[in-house]
């Protein structure tokens, strides 16, 4: 009886081991056979930056429309202003001149007309206007004052100058320090840079000066005193 009972443990032990050996078998790792005769399945991963089943809203798997790209930051350069795109709309008395009876300095305001912007480098020309004759215009000899940067100016903005004459002294027709006649025009010739000449008048008054000179500043998007 001893002998029958440990044969029958014996078996029940084969028969335990071999169970286990089989869901051994069956126990594989994610990904691949768990049983003989099934495929195994692969699993992809999310692309980086979206969810697993789409992008953002929906989970359509359709990448997002990126931002426009505004033309300053995708390195556009606003062109050059031409005679078309500017037009002189301000020359006034400054607030800052020299002592004297005449003009003294005026600021001078240049606009852009156009649907553009563009921009603006360097210093005005200055003439008195000859009665309506571009033929009688007297130049006048300029000396520029400081240094000329690059001024953008946006569709309807301003880029503005200043002109500092020798100042007539005295009262009535006054005189000049140097001795020469002084001179009166009832407009000036102001020129833009790459955008041609435009004739304009003081918004108070006539254009009085001594010896043809004026001192001019650079176009610039700051107006001066």
């Amino acid at each position: 009886m001893q002998y029958t009972a440990g044969v029958r443990r014996t078996a029940s032990a084969v028969v335990v081991v071999a169970t286990a050996a089989a869901l051994m078998t069956g126990c594989t790792p994610s990904g691949e056979a768990g049983a003989a005769g099934e495929p195994s399945q692969s699993v992809q991963s999310p692309t980086p930056g979206t969810a697993a089943g789409g992008s953002g809203s929906g989970g359509t798997g359709q990448a997002k429309p990126s931002a426009p790209v505004s033309p300053a930051a995708s390195g556009v350069k606003a062109k050059p202003c031409t005679i078309d795109d500017v037009k002189v709309t301000e020359a006034r008395q400054a607030a800052v001149r020299p002592p004297g009876t005449g003009t003294g300095a005026a600021i001078v305001a240049v606009t852009n007309v156009s649907k553009s912007a563009c921009t603006l480098q360097g210093f005005p020309t200055v003439a008195g206007a000859g009665n309506g004759s571009p033929g009688k215009n007297v130049p006048l000899a300029t000396t520029h004052s400081g240094s000329a940067a690059t001024v953008s100016v946006a569709p309807g903005a301003r880029a503005w100058t200043k002109l500092t004459f020798v100042n007539v002294q005295g009262e009535a027709d006054g005189y000049c320090e140097s001795g020469a006649t002084p001179a009166s025009f009832p407009t000036l010739v102001v020129g833009v840079p790459g955008a041609g000449a435009h004739q304009t008048a003081l918004d108070d008054g006539v254009l009085a000066l001594c010896d043809n000179k004026a001192t001019v500043t650079a176009y610039s998007a700051t107006k001066p005193s």
